[in-house]
């Protein structure tokens, strides 16, 4: 029997849209989503005690990476891509603060000067990407560029039609092996009928067939978390890509799917242990190493990592 549609009250689950033409490159492969999992200001080195999805991504993609973000903690200039993206979420979180009927794009465009100027409040540092002396020009290409975001928004979706059930949500569980998941869910749907859609919004285009699995995987990694705390398995799990015009990515998980990715986390975190027993961090060169911030210290590139700073703890 097909479930409800979270969107409405009362029309199935459509089938999801098509994925992009193999080979179509998204455009911000650093995008950072608007919530605490983002890198921070560094507050000296740790040890980490449990695992979101953009740091599993860390790891799988360069454990060195992993070690200069969680462990040294060192520090990342803002970039243009990864702000307009914090930017994009925030307006899309705000924009459901407006009652059913006032979700228009004027609204939307509306919060773009507010909510950056919150963004400086939140985040000074952003402000060095469009210096007051020189930037304005800069500053008002970006915020029109972020304009035609929002427009691709409203031709994916009504927010009108709306009413999620959460937003910016804190997901969390502790699986029976001690292991810690955490991350920040954009928006949480819940059909009258109890069907969970689970939702994340993207500013770059929709991946190839070739790299939509790895983008599946964060909302797999939400889905396991919430079935883990909850007890329901998410009905359908939903990426919203507003580069390229914009094109709406979904799935549906069944346990299966979810026990699978259980698996390969308890797998990855025992990795991720035994480098932390031993010191042993290697560089992973891959296409994403031109936007690293930490490139010039990588021995992949010619650079010297700083010294470990959990090294008395190796065994």
């Amino acid at each position: 029997m097909q479930a409800a549609d979270p969107t409405t009250t009362d029309s199935p689950v459509p089938p999801g849209p098509r994925p992009a033409e193999a080979g179509q490159a998204e455009t911000e492969p650093l995008e950072t989503p608007a919530h605490p999992e983002a890198p921070q200001a560094p507050v000296g080195p740790s040890r980490p005690v449990s695992l979101s999805p953009s740091r599993a991504s860390d790891f799988m993609t360069c454990p060195l990476l992993y070690r200069l973000r969680v462990i040294d903690r060192l520090p990342e200039p803002p970039s243009p891509a990864a702000t307009r993206g914090t930017l994009i979420h925030s307006v899309l979180e705000r924009l459901f603060d407006s009652p059913a009927g006032e979700r228009t794009p004027d609204t939307a465009r509306a919060l773009l000067r507010p909510q950056w100027e919150r963004l400086l409040e939140e985040r000074p540092e952003v402000a060095q990407l469009f210096p007051a002396e020189t930037g304005a020009e800069e500053l008002a290409a970006w915020l029109a560029d972020a304009e035609q975001l929002l427009e691709s928004y409203f031709r994916v979706e009504d927010p009108n039609r709306l009413q999620p059930a959460e937003r910016e949500l804190l997901v969390q569980t502790t699986l029976e092996s001690g292991l810690t998941l955490r991350g920040y869910v954009d928006r949480v749907d819940v059909a009258p009928t109890g069907e969970v859609r689970v939702v994340d919004y993207k500013t770059g285009r929709a991946p190839s067939r070739d790299f939509e699995g790895k983008a599946m995987f964060q909302m797999k990694f939400y889905a396991l978390v919430i079935w883990r705390a909850r007890g329901v398995v998410p009905k359908r799990l939903q990426l919203l890509y507003l580069g390229g015009g914009g094109q709406i990515v979904s799935y549906d998980p069944d346990e299966a799917d979810l026990l699978a990715v259980e698996r390969k986390l308890q797998a990855l975190w025992r990795a991720i242990e035994r480098a932390l027993e031993t010191g042993d961090w290697p560089a992973s060169p891959n296409r994403l190493c031109d936007w690293c911030a930490h490139k010039s210290l990588c021995p992949a590139w010619g650079g010297t990592p700083p010294a470990y700073p959990l090294a008395e703890s190796v065994n």
